[in-house]
């Protein structure tokens, strides 16, 4: 990315993964964890003052998954990617044939001055892409620990480059539990120096 008009806006990655890096089954979350869900809204609707806004980022097939009673959301945008859609999906406010693009867009003018934070929210090939971009600071990652019957699943990533926190700001520590499942929230943080 070039050109004197880039302001670099923090790609941050969000999922809850069960054992065996499970996300999700035929478009449906395998499990029904409220708080944890409400957890996901507390971070991605987040900013920093009124007027601000975030920019989520979501594959094609993780966009049609999700409830459209579930929109609009307050202080999103969303960037659905495809390369064989011809017009932005409803509810949607743009199209873009990748992540790069996506991220270009919210980092110049009009919108580099009112995105605060890229939020990537799937599926499996946006999440790599986004592991892969020099933007891409946080993955918060919840550890839903129990087995679920998933035929989507997070990417493995290079722990070494991604190393897990302690007592991050805003997320819960310890192991929480509902509808007697146990799940963590956890934090992993890029190696600063690299990508930079």
């Amino acid at each position: 990315m070039d050109g004197d008009k880039v302001q670099k806006k923090p790609i941050r990655l969000i999922a809850a993964v069960c054992n065996g890096r499970g996300i999700g089954k035929d478009g449906q979350m395998p499990w029904d964890l409220p708080s944890e869900f409400q957890n996901f809204r507390d971070h991605v609707l987040g900013v920093s003052r009124p007027g601000k806004l975030n920019l989520m980022i979501w594959g094609k097939l993780c966009w049609y998954s999700v409830p459209k009673s579930d929109f609009p959301l307050p202080n999103v945008l969303h960037a659905v990617l495809s390369t064989t859609l011809e017009t932005v999906p409803d509810h949607a406010h743009f199209l873009c044939p990748d992540l790069d693009s996506a991220a270009r867009l919210a980092a110049r003018p009009p919108l580099s001055d009112l995105i605060e934070t890229i939020w990537v929210v799937g599926g499996t090939q946006v999440y790599e892409d986004a592991l892969k971009h020099p933007w891409c600071d946080l993955v918060y990652l919840t550890d839903v620990m129990a087995d679920f019957d998933c035929n989507v699943f997070f990417p493995e990533f290079d722990t070494e480059l991604f190393k897990v926190q302690e007592g991050f700001p805003d997320v819960p520590t310890g192991i929480q539990e509902e509808n007697g499942i146990q799940y963590r929230f956890q934090v992993f943080k890029k190696v600063t120096g690299v990508d930079d």
